[in-house]
């Protein structure tokens, strides 16, 4: 019913899927103009109006809200099967990048889970290339993937999947959740949430990092955005970005404001920055984080994990038609890759499409993501203005600009003007 809760909701997905370390996960839905926003336990499904919007039917996508910074120390397996799919949806959609020898291992991984011990007699020639594990895929790389399954002997599947994760966490971009932005100038950036603090990306560099227990506020005005970080020498400096319009600029603030009361350690921690951050006020946050922090999460004794004699029902990847060998040709024509979905879990919502250029679901927030989610391709797409050109990539980097506070928390210098910074 409209009056339901998002937290109801919530609710019966995680039962479905036995899921009890629940906080890291959520439910994704997208409005009419492709804006993605997550389900807020705390409201009714009437007041997320732009799900109503959309329907009905009302289509919702599960997936992680939070990356764990070491899913590998995630206390059930399941858990960390499903973390697995997250991740490996997000390398074949090209969320996140990996070199080809990181891709290779990764893909050996996929394997053994799926099929277990290599056997010369039951996987033949070209078996690898069934499967899908990196946009473009090509030859060379499946050719690898065989290689190192052939050394895998004895990883059981669980073994496999807390092993792909310890790969993919040291990956650049993993748990990297990215919102487009625009400093002065116009000059677009990326900022990225993740579990350690906010990253901003310009030309596929990164320029700037903000850890959580440093960033004493985070507030927006119509399309502005500002960062307040505190120093090493306590004073406050404040990073202005403008966002699209209004609502990409909330949904970034709610983002940011969740991930920061998830991932920040708290201040009645007995160290001096947590002291110091208190001497600055509250966050000033309208909106609030209700589920449990990620300290929380590790601490929680509440319930004894991991449970006893779980069983885990593993789905099958979507699978293609092997390619073609060519005695003697490693130049193989390249294989247009089905990115939207593999097929990997009947859980995750967005159905397999026709090809990776194509999406099936425009409304997608796994297709969204995927479109904001590779700022350092060289030939990405050039969407809603989005990605820089190529005539921008030599300019120098423009910085957003920032105001200093000192601390009795005032902004301006002796000449009453903001201290601004590029």
């Amino acid at each position: 019913q409209k009056s339901t809760k998002g937290s109801v909701v919530l609710g019966y997905v995680f039962r479905h899927l036995n899921l009890v370390e629940i906080d890291y996960f959520g439910l994704r839905y997208c409005d009419r103009s492709h804006q993605t926003y997550w389900l807020d336990p705390a409201k009714t499904l009437a007041e997320h109006k732009e799900l109503i919007n959309t329907g009905p039917p009302y289509t919702l996508y599960f997936g992680i809200k939070f990356y764990a910074e070491d899913p590998c120390k995630l206390k059930e397996e399941i858990t960390r099967y499903q973390f697995f799919l997250q991740v490996k949806q997000d390398v074949l959609q090209g969320r996140l990048p990996c070199p080809i020898n990181t891709a290779a291992q990764l893909g050996a991984y996929i394997i053994q889970s799926e099929l277990g011990d290599y056997d010369p007699y039951k996987h033949t020639a070209g078996y690898v290339s069934e499967y899908r594990f990196v946009p473009d895929q090509k030859e060379e790389l499946e050719d690898a993937v065989e290689r190192i399954h052939k050394t895998l002997m004895g990883q059981v599947p669980a073994e496999a999947e807390m092993n792909y994760l310890g790969v993919a966490k040291s990956l650049e971009m993993y748990g990297v959740d990215l919102h487009p932005v625009y400093g002065e100038n116009k000059s677009e950036y990326f900022l990225g949430l993740t579990p350690i603090g906010v990253v901003v990306y310009k030309n596929k560099k990164q320029v700037g990092k903000y850890f959580w227990p440093r960033i004493t506020k985070v507030h927006f005005k119509e399309t502005q955005f500002e960062l307040r970080v505190l120093g090493k020498d306590c004073n406050e400096t404040s990073f202005f970005f403008e966002a699209r319009n209004k609502i990409t600029c909330k949904h970034l603030w709610k983002c940011c404001v969740e991930h920061h009361t998830f991932f920040r350690v708290p201040e009645n921690e007995s160290n001096s920055l947590s002291r110091k951050v208190s001497k600055f006020g509250s966050l000033g946050y309208k909106h609030r984080y209700s589920g449990k922090t990620s300290l929380r999460m590790t601490r929680d004794l509440s319930v004894q994990l991991p449970r006893p004699d779980q069983s885990i029902e593993r789905s099958r990847s979507k699978t293609y038609p092997r390619r073609t060998q060519q005695t003697g040709s490693k130049n193989m024509s390249q294989i247009t890759t089905n990115a939207e979905n593999e097929g990997t879990t009947k859980i995750i919502a967005p159905s397999p499409v026709k090809s990776f250029k194509k999406i099936k679901n425009e409304n997608s927030p796994e297709t969204q993501r995927s479109k904001t989610g590779a700022p350092w391709e060289e030939n990405g797409p050039q969407r809603n203005g989005l990605y820089n050109s190529a005539s921008n990539r030599n300019k120098s980097p423009k910085f957003p600009y920032s105001r200093r506070s000192n601390q009795s928390g005032g902004s301006e210098n002796e000449s009453g003007q903001p201290v601004r910074r590029r």
